[in-house]
């Protein structure tokens, strides 16, 4: 793919000169300089520097100390704009969580740290000179996502990044390197030791993305990932799997929680699943049909694993509660009692997803 020239916003070449005027060697890191390569808009502009957060705070007369124990404080420019600015840093001991670091002198230690090449990518806004110590951008070029150093050393510094590769291939169409995804799979049941709250951010995030989430999905459950986290979904046959994802894909992406109630569409149809709660002794739902049934409980037990909001888990089983279809009868009792059960609060958002299903199944649907 072509690559297109950084161009930072004129707050962060501000940053980056008052910082440099007072000789601490200064860099735009992380994902925005990813996407101003891929001439995607940019999120957040964050910045490096050899600068210690006390001088960072001498220095600027607005600042939040948002992370001042991992070296990071928050500037604000002139028009109220906040940019992380963290010390230089290098890991000096992980335990596959998260990591121990201290403070470094250069901003090739920082970049050694990172995840994947097309992380490892520092853009200087005063000089126009990019530093890819790593490859990144030939990566990015050629559409390929791996690792920097050792995938297996790298996965074992933080399991989440098995979970970051899969979004970054799905969210920029990239191929995953064969050694980066080899140890991605070999590594997978480490991943029941992350933070429900960092397994659940990830997931929300493939979901919220505007790209069609498909891609990602796929690979969660090819390297094993959904297996360990979502053996729920993992059940589905392949018939269903591929229609949920069509589903998922069509449901619109700025409510990420209309698309787990697709993507939980088909989670009731099989008749057990490892680690089923007891279904018949969870109270309610006794007018529901056995899969639509099977389907809340289940979505429960998932949703409540990743400790999502009572108004979320709320939402999601009251979509499921009511079935993948209305009733057939279009004037009868069935339906009214069906559009009653429903409610007014839950009715738009189901109104969205059983268009989707009509879109992605047109045969299916009444």
């Amino acid at each position: 793919m072509t690559l297109k020239r950084p161009v930072a916003p004129p707050a962060v070449r501000w940053v980056t000169r008052t910082l440099e005027d007072a000789g601490f060697e200064t860099w735009t890191v992380g994902g925005a300089v990813r996407d101003a390569l891929l001439d995607l808009p940019s999120g957040d502009w964050d910045l490096a520097t050899r600068a210690t957060p006390k001088q960072m705070r001498r220095l600027f007369r607005r600042t939040v100390p948002i992370g001042i124990e991992h070296g990071t404080v928050g500037v604000l420019a002139r028009d109220g704009t906040m940019f992380e600015v963290t010390t230089f840093r290098k890991d000096v001991e992980t335990d596959g969580r998260h990591a121990v670091v201290s403070y470094a002198d250069h901003i090739e230690d920082d970049l050694a740290r990172r995840d994947f090449t097309i992380n490892a990518l520092a853009w200087h806004p005063l000089r126009s000179e990019l530093l890819d110590p790593f490859g990144g951008r030939s990566d990015l070029a050629a559409g390929i996502l791996r690792t920097v150093g050792i995938a297996r050393d790298r996965f074992a510094e933080d399991y989440l990044r098995i979970l970051r590769a899969l979004r970054f291939a799905g969210r920029f169409g990239l191929t995953i390197e064969s050694e980066t995804w080899a140890a991605a799979c070999e590594s997978v049941s480490q991943l029941a030791r992350l933070s429900s709250e960092r397994i659940r951010e990830e997931l929300v995030k493939v979901l919220a993305a505007p790209e069609p989430p498909s891609t990602a999905l796929r690979l969660y459950r090819e390297c094993g990932a959904l297996a360990v986290l979502y053996p729920e979904l993992a059940a589905v046959d392949d018939t269903a799997w591929r229609e949920t994802l069509d589903v998922v894909d069509l449901v619109p992406h700025d409510d990420p929680w209309l698309r787990i109630a697709a993507l939980l569409g088909h989670i009731g149809e099989p008749e057990s699943v490892p680690g089923d709660p007891d279904l018949d002794s969870v109270a309610g739902l006794k007018a529901a049909d056995p899969v639509a049934r099977r389907a809340v409980i289940r979505a429960a037990a998932l949703l409540s694993r990743l400790k999502v909001s009572n108004a979320q888990l709320g939402a999601v089983t009251g979509w499921l509660a009511q079935g993948r279809l209305p009733p057939m009868d279009p004037d009868g009792p069935a339906r009214r009692r069906w559009l009653a059960a429903a409610g007014a609060d839950r009715l738009g958002g189901y109104t969205v997803l059983w268009r989707a299903r009509h879109r992605a199944l047109p045969d299916q649907a009444p």
